[in-house]
């Protein structure tokens, strides 16, 4: 606790193993570790750190849960068919485990198979609608899953009606929400006043000084609900921030600068500047944490800002490693936007 306080959680993620070493059964310092590798997006980390105590618990009655919390970091590190066998494989020992259906869940979402995914979320209900806020989450994939196959309202109609039924500050809760606005207007959708009252919690949390993943979500509703006044704030703390020694300091001046400002620059229409920011923080961003999913609300807004900046090439690249990540699969959104390339190709040459 003192080392995260003092902003170093990867020494506290230290403590939580050596602890482990000393007791792998020992499940408290399991699962706080599980949670500080993902919130520093080590997933590597968070991998061997499963997979350093399976074996203690080969024959524990509560197995499943570890399994989901191994499905996850397989995923996470883009063993996809591991991480969907060992998901379901939870299911089968702990049919109430949300991590292990989640886990699933991103894999589907990866490999772009949004049909499986929505019948598995479908057919469980009984691992995640017993849960507290995490069952939101559970709702954003599936809104998701819904947008990958096209279906714009019925992922608005989530929104309205599970993801944000809710009105919570949360912050993972207004990360579901903003993430999830910002990928309809995307496909052109218009949300309405649906902004206004993400803004304002927003606003509130601005000052949290917790983490950059957090911070970049509030930017989103600040952006789309042209809160300048807290965008500014938010520009004055990290400029401040930035200048102190701690490692959660270091994310935000790496990517964190670079992508508040690609944000704003998006929000403002100056789509080279938000191109060259973003694509700035892009081989930095897994540091901010949160799974690949959460993030790629950022990759579409740098691949969006590219093409309506013009800068056909680096976008092709960007696509090219984003789909290389999600085992060679194109979803919906890489369909559209390669035929959004060809098509910037074709107009200059006519």
């Amino acid at each position: 606790m003192e080392s995260w306080l003092d902003g170093y959680p990867s020494r506290a993620s230290e403590a939580m193993e050596a602890a482990l070493r000393l007791q792998p059964r020992d499940t408290i310092s399991a699962k706080v570790s599980h949670a500080i590798l993902f919130i520093l997006g080590d997933a590597k980390g968070m991998r061997a750190s499963i997979e350093r105590i399976l074996d203690a618990h080969k024959f524990h009655p509560l197995r499943g849960y570890l399994l989901g919390c191994h499905a996850f970091t397989l995923e996470e590190t883009g063993d996809y068919e591991a991480a969907e066998h060992a998901g379901l494989e939870a299911l089968i020992h702990a049919p109430d485990d949300a991590w292990g259906l989640h886990a699933v869940a991103h894999v589907y979402d990866m490999t772009a198979n949004p049909d499986k995914g929505i019948t598995l979320i479908e057919s469980h209900p009984g691992a995640w609608d017993h849960c507290n806020n995490f069952r939101y989450h559970v709702w954003w994939h599936k809104a998701l899953l819904h947008l990958d196959r096209g279906e714009v309202d019925k992922a608005l109609s989530l929104y309205d009606t599970q993801i944000r039924a809710d009105k919570t500050d949360d912050y993972r809760d207004i990360s579901n929400a903003t993430s999830l606005l910002t990928r309809l207007e995307l496909e052109g959708k218009d949300v309405g006043n649906r902004w206004d009252e993400l803004a304002c919690l927003s606003e509130n949390r601005i000052d949290d000084a917790c983490v950059v993943f957090a911070d970049l979500h509030y930017a989103l509703a600040l952006c789309a609900a042209g809160r300048d006044d807290a965008r500014a704030g938010m520009r004055l703390r990290y400029a401040n921030t930035a200048k102190t020694p701690c490692e959660m300091s270091r994310r935000v001046s790496d990517p964190g600068k670079s992508a508040l400002a690609g944000l704003e620059a998006f929000s403002e229409g100056r789509y080279d500047s938000a191109f060259a920011n973003l694509l700035s923080a892009r081989p930095s961003m897994q540091t901010i944490g949160g799974s690949h999913a959460q993030r790629d609300v950022f990759e579409r807004i740098t691949i969006d800002a590219g093409l309506r900046a013009g800068q056909v090439d680096a976008v092709e690249a960007v696509l090219n490693d984003r789909t290389a990540k999600r085992a060679g699969k194109r979803d919906r959104f890489a369909v559209s936007r390669y035929a959004a390339l060809e098509e910037a190709r074709r107009i200059p040459a006519q």
